[in-house]
Formats: structure tokens, sequence, C-alpha cells
């Protein structure tokens, strides 16, 4: 999508504090963290939310959960909260799937 930040953070066009990158993915530090730690691990494909999750797409889903798992391991954090909102109600800001990863906090429940 020609317009996405994400898409053009994926591909290189607006500069981001990359963690990983592959083929298939990019996580990288948030710009404003609400935690310690806080990076976002998107596809580079673009996929509006999770509400577009379907057979067509879902490798590259678990493959992300699979690079939070790598990633936090990697990182020595052993307590961490992840978090997508799907549509502008939920607080989606960016309509390019995402995944935040949060920790190095104690993390409340209810969130907000």
């Amino acid at each position: 999508m020609e317009d996405c930040l994400f898409c053009k953070i994926a591909s290189g066009e607006i500069p981001s504090n990359k963690l990983w990158e592959d083929d298939d993915l990019l996580a990288f530090y948030d710009i404003d963290p609400q935690a310690p730690v806080h990076f976002l691990v998107i596809p580079k494909q673009h996929i509006t939310s999770c509400g577009e999750i379907d057979g067509s797409n879902n490798a590259v889903i678990a493959k992300a959960f699979e690079l939070i798992s790598k990633l936090t391991k990697e990182n020595g954090i052993e307590s961490f909260r992840v978090v997508s909102n799907c549509g502008e109600d939920a607080g989606q800001s960016v309509p390019h799937l995402h995944f935040h990863v949060l920790a190095g906090r104690s993390l409340a429940w209810p969130p907000g």
C-alpha cells in the first residue's frame, strides 16, 4: 500500500531502529515507548489488521510469533505482553498489522 507508514518503514523508505529483519518480517523499536522494552513486529506484506488474517497469510503470522519468542529469549526477557490493536476504536493508529511487545515493568490488567 503506497501511503502506509509501516510499508514505507518495511521497504526502508523511512528509517527505523531495527531489531530484526528478514524477507517476511521486520522488528523495530517503538518511537514512543510505553515500557522500558517496547518493540514492534510487522509483516512486510501489507495486512491491515488481525481481522484480515486468513489461510493466505497465516504462515507469516505464526512466523511473527516465533520471532517474538526468539527476540525475547535472546534479550533475557522472561515476562512480556504482546498487543495487537484491531481497528480505530481499539486504538489502532497505523492500518498495518503490527504486534507490540512490551516488557521491563509491571503491566497492569485491564489495560487503559
